[in-house]
């Protein structure tokens, strides 16, 4: 079997997309499926050519197995509506003539989606490699991006969402991250049947069994007796992470409480400017780190903050972050309503749940798991359990291979 996975994201970047394809391509890879991955030159989330690709129209590379072709993008730090099209539609355009130049006929060709404007080059490679089109929904893209006011004009949301359709109704297999995209998806296209791709983590990696927690705390001048919280990933609009610095203000009498927010993303600065404003001295702001390092960072910390913004949109998200945290079994406090609260807090009961943008239930989860450090240590015991039963990466990509067989 011959699978090509077409995505804007892939690593040497970090972040939840590149790391679940990869672990996916790498585990297919691994059962005897043919991998070929097309993908853009590495720039996210600095938004800036990596070194080792800068000035190349075109490069070729193997990791773990796996072919990795790579065509250009444009980049800009200017978040613009029209910087951000380009960097869409530059990479629609190189990878339709990088794949159609480059590589043979596929079986399969899975698009990771968003971005949604990469469908069309999905599209046209499938034709071209007569290959079945899988089109993978992480983000349900336009409705979020609309929902958030990140995209405002009509003409544009209304081109996104005729292709969204075509996509849909084009693709052998539609698969979601989540049950609620699923189930989205299938209440607006009622012909269209989903199929359960979930995140999970790799339990080899996040292994607290075998991670030592290392200098960590000392290289970043925090105490034994610190109690750390943790906010890991993108800076960005859709997390609304300006309630932690706001908990962080509320509780900065409490001296040995610290706020770590590690990651890069459009709205840190803001939030730097936030703390400023407000004279904190117990939010700290780290830069993205390498995958290898997360594991170490992890079993460091006391705790984890997950939030979202309140939008009903967000009742079908799950945070990849998530799986990662409760294998390191450290306990997080989970502001996602919806599936993620079903089950993390209902059915794994490894989580505590504040609402989402609910500064007063915040804090006083945070005081509750700084005040009851067994009680920390139950939800970190039961969350380890929990996501090595439901969310194990070799079982989700062996269940995803069968599906594909059956296709």
């Amino acid at each position: 079997m011959k699978l090509l996975i077409l995505s804007q994201y892939f690593p040497p970047e970090v972040g939840a997309p590149q790391n679940r394809l990869y672990e996916l391509a790498a585990l297919l890879n691994k059962s005897g499926v043919e991998v070929t991955v097309l993908t853009a030159m590495p720039n996210y989330p600095q938004m800036e050519i990596y070194e080792a690709y800068k000035n190349k129209a075109y490069m070729f590379e193997e990791m773990n197995g796996l072919k990795v072709h790579r065509s250009k993008i444009f980049v800009s730090k200017n978040k613009s509506i029209i910087n951000r099209l380009r960097n869409y539609f530059s990479f629609v355009i190189s990878s339709a003539r990088v794949g159609n130049k480059k590589l043979g006929n596929f079986d399969f060709l899975m698009c990771e989606s968003p971005p949604l404007f990469l469908g069309y080059s999905a599209m046209y490679l499938a034709r071209k490699k007569h290959a079945k089109l899988i089109f993978n929904v992480s983000d349900l893209w336009p409705e979020s991006a609309e929902k958030l006011g990140v995209v405002t004009n009509s003409l544009l949301l209304k081109l996104a969402y005729n292709l969204e359709a075509k996509l849909y109704k084009k693709a052998t297999l539609v698969t979601g991250q989540t049950l609620g995209i699923c189930n989205n998806i299938n209440a607006r296209f009622k012909n269209v049947k989903p199929y359960w791709l979930p995140n999970g983590v790799d339990l080899s990696f996040y292994n607290p069994e075998t991670i030592e927690a290392g200098t960590w705390r000392e290289k970043n001048n925090f105490s034994e007796d610190d109690f750390i919280l943790l906010y890991a990933g993108i800076i960005g609009i859709a997390q609304g992470l300006e309630i932690i610095v706001e908990a962080a203000n509320v509780l900065k009498s409490n001296t040995k409480l610290k706020f770590v927010l590690l990651g890069s993303g459009p709205e840190k600065e803001k939030l730097i400017q936030l703390k400023k404003d407000l004279n904190l001295s117990n939010v700290f702001f780290l830069n993205t780190i390498a995958k290898p390092q997360m594991p170490e960072i992890l079993k460091s910390v006391n705790a984890a903050i997950v939030p979202l913004k309140k939008l009903d949109l967000f009742k079908g998200a799950i945070p990849s972050k998530i799986f990662e945290t409760l294998a390191m079994k450290v306990p997080i406090l989970l502001g996602v309503d919806g599936e993620a609260k079903k089950l993390f807090v209902t059915q794994g009961q490894c989580s505590v749940y504040f609402e989402p943008e609910n500064l007063e239930e915040l804090v006083n989860g945070i005081n509750k798991l700084c005040n009851d450090r067994d009680f920390c240590k139950l939800l970190g015991d039961k969350g380890a359990e929990f996501v090595s039963t439901k969310f194990n990466r070799e079982i989700i990509a062996a269940n995803y291979l069968k599906q594909l067989k059956a296709l």
